[in-house]
């Protein structure tokens, strides 16, 4: 995208609520960094204005905003084009507005979690063995799809609704297979990924009830939760001699594929970064 030397390039993140948000702290260190002419800002829009305010921000000069918490799945319909992944998935987190009017829809959601899976565990391939994802949310439907376009061969899928997780799928296709909770240890020993996908373990949610004992070593242990950084689920499956992968890498990976789209680069995730969000978890 063209730098203006008068007009900043607007950008933000629209949901509600919106006040918690890393965002305007991620893409303001990247504005800064690169000398771009820009800003990033929290706009806290219900879901009754939503489409009245996707249409207006392009006249507004802005020329892209992340979709959260409740937008998501209304931000496809504000779109003049869907990215494929964003049409599958349902649900996009990413809009780029351009000067013509029109509106691009795109979820990087996906790239986040494998960009942070490649970087924290540059060895894992997808053909290791199958995977086992805990939670159907739209966080869970993008991370299946993810391992299955890389070649995972299968991704066993349990969640604390059933009928849920079969609605996934039943979209997703047949290498997808639903599992009882219940039945987790007998999938443990074949899986090569454990990927967590609710909020089990956030910061004022309950911890993740799991059987620890039944874990192999040689699995990768992956929490999409980054608050805390470092969730009792990934602690134990540490103890148990498992590698881990922490969930605040996936937002940033997440954010610097919404940047390259806005800005034309796609931006450095750098430890001054991490160390500067970590920073804002703890305030």
């Amino acid at each position: 995208m063209r730098k203006s030397k008068s007009n900043p390039i607007l950008t933000g993140v629209i949901g509600t609520p919106i006040g918690h948000s890393l965002s305007p702290t991620i893409h303001n260190y990247w504005i800064e960094k690169y000398g771009e002419n820009g800003i990033y800002i929290p706009l806290e829009v219900s879901r009754t204005h939503f489409r009245d305010v996707i249409k207006t921000l392009p006249k507004m000069g802005f020329g892209g905003v992340n979709i959260t918490i409740p937008h998501k799945e209304a931000a496809l319909l504000c779109a003049d084009l869907v990215a494929d992944n964003a049409a599958l998935l349902g649900a996009a987190n990413t809009l780029s507005l351009r000067k013509n009017g029109k509106i691009y829809a795109n979820n990087t959601d996906g790239y986040g979690f494998l960009q942070n899976l490649k970087e924290t565990e540059p060895t894992w391939r997808a053909v290791t063995g199958p995977a086992l994802v805990l939670g159907a949310g739209g966080g869970s439907r993008a991370i299946i799809y993810t391992l299955l376009r890389e070649g995972v061969p299968k991704v066993y899928l349990t969640n604390r609704t059933i009928e849920r997780a079969k609605l996934l799928q039943n979209d997703l296709g047949n290498r997808v297979k639903v599992i009882e909770y219940a039945d987790l240890g007998t999938a443990l020993n074949e899986v090569s990924i454990i990927v967590n996908t609710t909020s089990l373990g956030m910061i004022g949610q309950p911890e993740m009830k799991f059987p620890y004992d039944s874990l192999n070593h040689r699995t990768i242990v992956y929490d999409i939760v980054y608050n805390p950084l470092k969730t009792d689920f990934l602690k134990q499956a540490e103890i148990r001699g498992c590698r881990t992968v922490e969930g605040l890498g996936m937002l940033l990976h997440q954010a610097a594929n919404s940047y390259q789209f806005w800005f034309g680069k796609l931006p450095e995730v750098t430890p001054e970064l991490k160390n500067l969000v970590t920073e804002k978890l703890k305030a």
